[in-house]
């Protein structure tokens, strides 16, 4: 699908979409409404169109009118910010299921009072790239894909033509970033594996130009990450340790990191997990994932900023060799670890990782990991659960969360937690126990990075779908680009 911009006047396509404020049209829909002989507000006035916002209806047209159809958006008489996502998501499912193959957008006609161009061009593209997401490599007999080919967006004024431009390329780079993530989320764990991760991370670096490197199970040994290492012990496939470097800013300014855990099956290890529901585990990844598809939208969009990005990858499996409750590895930071439980694994990757990314001197440090079923019980699968060690850090990404609409709540991180983590044998246990279980594992990882501004983000509720729309769901693609954006 491509997106172009027109002005000031829309082009033939087979279907127009048109704003409607209550029951107002722009001047735009009025005249066509007058040369199609009242069709608009006829059905308008009749209630087809409902007063709810973000509602949706499709008419045909009286041929010779440069259009096939008409798609009316209603975007209610005060719009917002949300009215205006949530008519984005509504047009794009109506536009995708349709038989139109080109389309001409004039939300930016609505021409309300506090309308932001470039925030309704943004809505519009990403919502159109997230639609016309398929994926079907694997059917034999696939379903046809999308008709829509071209996605025209109307300026209606010279001075909104780079605002709309602005929206359109943000757009379509979180939409390429966010069906990145999830194209490797729902890559089985045959194909998504370690070896991959790193495949896609040289890929990306030899196509935008910036710097990737992958240590190999020798240079992680003589880096003595004791604690990662443990993990990939069981599996039979290799550990790969990613590190992605991107330089757009001064080299005096420091960079921000993002750190993904790469966990690209998780059997439970020793302490095996479950069968029902096993395969879904292949999602463990997704915060490596995240890291990758955040690279790929922030090169396409040149951000000027420096950032790292560190994935550590393995699977962790059961084997005669594989790391047992009760042994005691060492971490690279020197601090030793009692492994109680081998299905708290995400953790062990994650240490290892934010003792090395050190080394970068780094601004701000995030991890991004679907660590526990904890934080699925206290926050469900709409909000994924932040943790951080500095409020200014904090505030940043909860401000991010909220323009992205990709939901975040801070949960706490006071001294008292680390209490559960407590050993007989070593510095510190793997689990806390039931109680708090997301906090305690934040907890366990705020001990590598105690003079280091962290965040965490636990996205096991929130990085995929479960039953009939099974999938990756991108997140938290949204929150981490406008994050990076706005410094």
């Amino acid at each position: 699908m491509e997106f172009t911009i027109v002005s000031p006047t829309p082009e033939s396509a087979d279907c127009l979409v048109l704003p409607v404020l209550g029951e107002k049209l722009p001047t735009l829909g009025k005249e066509l409404d007058t040369t199609s002989g009242g069709i608009l507000s006829q059905a308008i006035k009749d209630g087809e169109l409902a007063a709810k916002a973000a509602s949706v209806l499709t008419l045909g047209l009286p041929a010779g009118l440069g259009f096939k159809r008409v798609v009316l958006v209603q975007l209610s008489k005060e719009p917002n910010d949300k009215v205006v996502r949530d008519s984005a998501r509504s047009l794009a499912k109506a536009l995708v299921a349709s038989q139109n193959q080109t389309a001409c957008v004039a939300l930016s006609a609505a021409g309300y009072k506090k309308q932001d161009q470039k925030a309704t061009a943004q809505e519009i593209v990403n919502a159109l790239m997230l639609e016309v997401y398929r994926f079907d490599q694997f059917k034999s007999d696939a379903a046809p894909a999308p008709k829509l080919e071209l996605v025209s967006l109307l300026a209606p004024k010279k001075g909104d033509l780079d605002d709309i431009e602005a929206g359109l390329v943000y757009g379509l780079a979180l939409g390429h970033g966010m069906n990145l993530t999830r194209d490797l989320g729902n890559l089985p764990p045959n194909v998504c594996t370690p070896d991959y991760l790193a495949a896609t991370a040289q890929h990306l670096a030899h196509t935008y130009d910036f710097s990737c490197h992958v240590l190999e199970q020798e240079e992680l040994e003589t880096l003595k990450m004791g604690s990662f290492l443990s993990v990939a012990k069981g599996s039979i496939v290799p550990p790969k340790f990613i590190v992605m470097e991107y330089h757009n800013a001064d080299k005096k300014q420091k960079p921000v990191a993002l750190v993904g855990k790469g966990i690209t099956f998780d059997s439970g290890g020793i302490s095996l997990k479950p069968g029902e529901g096993m395969d879904e585990m292949k999602y463990d990844m997704c915060g490596a994932a995240t890291v990758l598809g955040v690279f790929r939208a922030v090169a396409e969009l040149d951000l000027k900023i420096n950032l790292v990005g560190i994935i550590p990858a393995c699977e962790n499996m059961p084997a005669g060799n594989a790391v047992k409750p009760g042994d005691i590895v060492t971490s690279m930071s020197g601090q030793t670890i009692e492994i109680l439980n081998t299905d708290a694994e995400g953790r062990l990757i994650l240490c290892d990782a934010l003792t090395y990314v050190q080394r970068f001197e780094p601004a701000a440090v995030i991890d991004i990991a679907t660590l526990t079923g904890a934080c699925i019980i206290a926050l469900g699968h709409t909000t994924t659960g932040l943790f951080a060690n500095d409020d200014e850090l904090a505030d940043a990404l909860l401000a991010a969360s909220k323009d992205s609409d990709d939901k975040a709540w801070r949960m706490p991180l006071f001294d008292e937690y680390q209490e559960q983590l407590k050993s007989n044998f070593a510095d510190m246990a793997n689990i806390g126990g039931r109680p708090a279980g997301s906090i305690t594992a934040a907890a366990f990882l705020s001990r590598f990075v105690k003079e280091q501004k962290w965040a965490h983000l636990d996205i096991a509720g929130t990085a995929w779908k479960s039953g009939a729309a099974k999938g990756a769901t991108g997140r938290p693609v949204p929150l981490l680009l406008q994050y990076l954006s706005k410094l």
